[in-house]
């Protein structure tokens, strides 16, 4: 039997699938992403060279995706590996580089390669190719620099006779491009993905950061990498909405660690012991999974020792870590969505200002109270307005934007985790805007080639957001100092699809995006967009409201939980299947010989 549950209970189990999900009760879980721990305080995770030049022997499609492998790995053998596939004579067309200098031209090929035998016996090889982005030796993925879509060069054998019988010597590339290229799936395979975390600009919450460890680095070194990832600072299009370390911060010789206790030791300006403090909280969350002791030392000055797994414990990434209520809009108002094995929420809107409502999006601030900002219908057929109220639930006060549009997208929230006043955003009629709670609209500026913004969604943290502008995907940082909303230069990302129509946020590190390959589908995309999953690839429609739950790294559900619309009719994934009107609670049934109308516009509040 299914029951209703107390908004303000909100710690019941939500099974985002079939038989998954945990106890409200259990313990938190940190979701890292190095490793099972093992006794010895290192990490079980495989460690894998890119293959050698001969490995696939003379057949060309194998030597192409060693070639496209061979930069994986600690960068300062990136050119040394890439040159052992390369022709003698040619190995001077590729210009070595040293250090921080070493960068890595990710691509996706675009279609199979080309290749074309030659009458000397050569083979010519045309590869068309995505930029992704720059993979630098401090494990971020920069935008891209090149703009090559297509590259082209040769094979030969490495028989000593220049002759193609002997197997086993393998090829060689002839006149290779000039840059070190590495396929997105090179990518994925040589390199574990980490997320560490720098403190948002006004030091209110830690925000996470992409970045990327060859797994050929020994697992012993991890600490120190991370560190060295830390002093260096956020990525570029993270930095206008965090900050880093204080400046001239240096590690002082190398993070040791042996049987689960850990030594950093840095060089860092001041004496300040909150700041010390959070950035032990930054360590032990950028750490991951790690498990043991840490010691921090200032200029050789013991700190004392924290347990990595209490930190965490005791220092949560994210206020509400309560378990998502899933709702929809029936014939103008919100109501609860009941699916079997999960336990829905009582709506938080009281019965008077329940009504007129086209899509919403509901948010749990961190002292329970419920924000909710919605697009209503306006004075005339197809016009809209925004509606906001805020307060414990049922919320009862509505206030109204003054203007009318003709478009607006569903209305998001940049959660804060202070008593600062909550603010939101939303796009209409084309352009970005913030809210507050008196549904007052501010525009936001965007340095966009495009001012045709369709879409938006806010990041758990409230920190970055993804913008989708002119059929194309960006993310940004946001600044919430001094009562107002900017939003840092916007980096756009690479992916496969095209005529992008809806994002959202699927994990801290990824996000769920509905747009067109060859027909409209559903992709999970990375926040640099270097890893692409397709979810769904037979949507049928173009998708006009997507909505994700943002697996953390402290409730366990299952990442991938989404819910979209497209040609008038919700959906719902794991499993997939349409959201149903009997799936609807609390409405009146419908006469025999009706037919009822279709659920609209999901949501999850969280």
């Amino acid at each position: 039997m299914r029951r209703p549950s107390l908004l303000g209970a909100l710690g019941v189990v939500v099974l985002l699938g079939a038989g998954c999900g945990i106890p409200a009760g259990s313990d938190v879980r940190v979701d890292g992403k190095g490793g099972a721990v093992t006794g010895a305080g290192g990490f079980d995770v495989r460690r894998s060279e890119p293959p050698t030049r001969t490995a696939g022997g003379s057949d060309n499609e194998v030597f192409l995706r060693n070639f496209l492998s061979a930069a994986a790995g600690e960068p300062d053998r990136a050119y040394e590996r890439v040159k052992a596939f390369v022709a003698p004579e040619d190995k001077s067309r590729l210009q070595d580089k040293k250090g921080s200098e070493v960068a890595l031209n990710v691509v996706r090929l675009r279609e199979a390669a080309v290749y074309t035998l030659n009458s000397d016996s050569t083979t010519t090889v045309k590869i068309t190719v995505q930029q992704l982005g720059v993979l630098r030796a401090n494990g971020t993925l920069a935008p891209p620099v090149a703009t090559e879509t297509e590259y082209e060069f040769g094979l030969r054998s490495a028989a000593l006779d220049g002759g193609a019988n002997d197997e086993r010597a393998g090829l060689y590339v002839l006149d290779p491009p000039n840059v070190l290229l590495l396929s997105d799936v090179a990518l994925k395979q040589y390199f574990q993905e980490e997320t560490i975390y720098f403190w948002s600009s006004d030091r209110s919450r830690l925000v996470p950061d992409q970045r990327y460890r060859p797994v050929a680095v020994p697992n012993e070194r991890r600490v120190n990498e991370v560190v060295k990832w830390l002093v260096g600072g956020p990525s570029d299009w993270l930095r206008p909405g965090v900050v880093g370390l204080p400046d001239r911060t240096e590690l002082i010789n190398n993070a040791t660690g042996a049987n689960n206790r850990w030594e950093v030791n840095l060089d860092m300006s001041g004496d300040d012991q909150n700041g010390i403090d959070q950035l032990i909280t930054q360590l032990a969350w950028s750490l991951g999974d790690l498990t043991g002791e840490l010691e921090l030392k200032i200029r050789n000055n013991s700190q004392p020792v924290q347990d990595l797994n209490e930190r965490r414990n005791s220092q949560q990434l994210y206020p509400n870590a309560q378990s998502p209520q899933r709702f929809g809009v029936y014939e103008g108002a919100v109501h609860p969505l009941d699916f079997d094995g999960e336990l829905s929420g009582m709506v938080p809107l009281a019965p008077e200002v329940n009504r007129n409502i086209v899509s919403a999006g509901l948010a749990l601030a961190r002292d329970q109270r419920v924000l909710a900002g919605m697009v209503v219908n306006g004075s005339s057929s197809g016009r809209y307005r925004l509606a906001v109220g805020t307060g414990v639930a049922p919320v009862s006060v509505i206030n109204r934007s003054g203007t009318e549009y003709s478009s607006m997208s569903r209305p998001v929230w940049l959660r804060t985790v202070d008593s600062r006043a909550d603010r939101g955003l939303v796009v209409a009629d084309g352009q970005l805007y913030r809210f507050d709670e008196a549904a007052r609209i501010y525009p936001v500026p965007l340095n966009l080639p495009t001012a045709d913004v369709t879409a938006v969604a806010a990041a758990l943290d409230g920190q970055r957001v993804a913008v989708i502008a002119g059929g194309k995907l960006y993310v940004a940082a946001v600044n919430l100092d001094g009562g107002g909303v900017s939003i840092g230069p916007p980096r756009q990302l690479a992916t496969s699809l095209t005529g992008l129509t809806a994002v959202d946020w699927g994990r801290e590190d990824r996000l769920v995006v509905a747009g067109s390959a060859g027909q409209q589908a559903i992709y999970e995309i990375s926040v640099d967009g270097a890893v692409e999953t397709p979810l769904r690839t037979d949507v049928g429609a173009k998708v006009n409201h997507l909505t994700a739950y943002p697996t953390n790294r402290v409730v366990r559900v299952p990442s991938g939980a989404y819910m979209y619309e497209a040609n008038g009719v919700a959906y719902r994934s794991s499993p997939f299947e349409r959201i149903e009107p009997d799936r609807v609670r609390d409405i009146a049934p419908v006469p025999a010989g009706v037919r009822p109308s279709n659920p609209s516009a999901p949501f999850f509040l969280y």
